[in-house]
């Protein structure tokens, strides 16, 4: 007897939660939050969106990393390609020669924690080897 009782609770939580009550509509809410699932009705859109947060961020997949050009390692590159005297870079150029101008003025740019009165220069670690360091067998 005691087993029948049991499925007839079962029977009317189950019928309850099908009905289209307020009570029932709440509860399934709040199951779907206790869950982990999405709480209201999802449409099409909701869901794309939902598939798109759930993904790995673009900027962190390493086909994505790989795609573009090392802009930093080009752009030190080139800097040590200027010192040689092997590339111009005319708006480097001008900054020079507006910086030397300004120092014969006796208008310098320099901060307090600057070395000497000297910009700290930023270091930039390759990110990749030369054999752009992408997995051949992920595309």
């Amino acid at each position: 007897m005691a087993s029948k009782g049991a499925l007839t609770k079962f029977y009317t939580y189950a019928r309850t939660r099908r009905s289209e009550t307020e009570y029932s509509t709440r509860m399934k809410r709040l199951s779907n939050q206790i869950f982990g699932e999405s709480r209201r009705p999802e449409t099409r859109s909701s869901q794309a969106l939902a598939q798109k947060f759930a993904m790995e961020p673009k900027d962190q997949k390493e086909r994505w990393i790989s795609y573009y050009p090392a802009h930093e390692e080009t752009n030190e590159l080139m800097k040590h390609l200027r010192d040689y005297g092997l590339y111009r870079d005319e708006h480097k150029d001008f900054c020079d020669e507006m910086d030397r101008l300004r120092g014969l003025r006796g208008k310098n740019k320099s901060r307090p924690g600057w070395v000497d009165g000297k910009k700290p220069e930023k270091v930039v670690t390759p990110r990749y080897d030369g054999l752009n360091s992408y997995n051949s067998d992920f595309y």
